[in-house]
């Protein structure tokens, strides 16, 4: 498949891209080349082949939930800068 200059302009435009003379023309036949590449792998026969959903065959090793020992109140806030009674005291962000 041919693509023209007025066909790059388009699609250029959809992608809020902007090409010069020199690189309008590089990318039309970089395009073309691209739309034969596909056209040509359209061609290679698929039936029977199982659909993939990633590229790596890595699959997430996860741990179970345990419940674990907690810092108490007290020793959580033992160490803070400031603290108020409770809770920690940060900067206000928002005005």
């Amino acid at each position: 498949m041919k693509i023209d200059i007025n066909t790059l302009k388009k699609i250029a435009h959809l992608a809020r891209l902007e090409f010069d003379e020199n690189s309008a023309k590089k990318m039309t036949r970089d395009m073309t080349q691209i739309l034969d590449w596909v056209e040509h792998l359209e061609q290679v026969d698929t039936e029977g082949v199982a659909p993939i959903t990633t590229m790596s065959s890595e699959v997430n090793v996860l741990r179970e939930d345990a419940v674990g020992s907690h810092l108490s109140h007290e020793k959580g806030l033992k160490n803070a800068p400031q603290k108020d009674s409770d809770y920690f005291r940060v900067p206000k962000v928002l005005e």
